[in-house]
């Protein structure tokens, strides 16, 4: 378990894999750190394989700390809906199981209300084919994940997941947000 980063609000995110979250949050205007790790299971200070195992209930969740006065949790979740598939239940391309599901864990009532105005804005839109499936669920104790998963885009650019999973959603995100980048 670790506390909470030293910041003016927090969300807790998850859609799939945690690098690929990671590696396009740590590239957002506003956003000051992004931590790996896991929340919404059972079991106390879960490790990495036991998340994978899909016996803790955890999903894997980006922690990410930002300033509300340059970022609003709206924009985080724009982005957080154009970088994965909200339709697909337990599941982000070949990645299938309950740790990668598509996760809101809210910290306050207004990112509840946030993130039920967002989907229902989305599902009104009709963007994608499927009803959106992501869980909006208060936030629970979040358990930093491994050293070596902190960072892993940038530290493993070359690393074949990394290509063919992280990078293209890094790119949609650069795309689509380019005056949200950081400098």
């Amino acid at each position: 378990m670790s506390a909470v980063p030293a910041a003016k609000e927090v969300a807790t995110l998850g859609g799939g894999c945690f690098w690929c979250l990671e590696a396009v949050y740590d590239e957002l205007k506003g956003v000051i750190s992004v931590e790996s790790g896991y929340m919404g299971g059972a079991r106390p200070n879960p490790t990495y394989e036991q998340v994978c195992g899909g016996m803790t209930g955890h999903a894997e969740v980006v922690r990410i700390a930002f300033d509300p006065a340059v970022v609003t949790f709206k924009e985080i979740l724009e982005v957080f809906f154009v970088i994965h598939d909200p339709t697909t239940l337990n599941r982000q391309g070949n990645d299938a199981g309950t740790q990668y599901r598509s996760a809101i864990f809210y910290h306050t009532p207004a990112q509840k209300a946030a993130a039920d105005e967002v989907i229902a804005n989305l599902t009104q839109a009709k963007l994608w084919r499927d009803p959106i499936v992501t869980e909006v669920t208060p936030a629970s104790v979040f358990y930093i994940a491994e050293d070596y998963h902190q960072e892993y885009f940038a530290n493993n650019p070359g690393a074949g997941y990394c290509q063919f999973v992280v990078a293209p959603k890094v790119a949609k995100f650069r795309q689509h947000f380019l005056a949200k980048l950081k400098k």
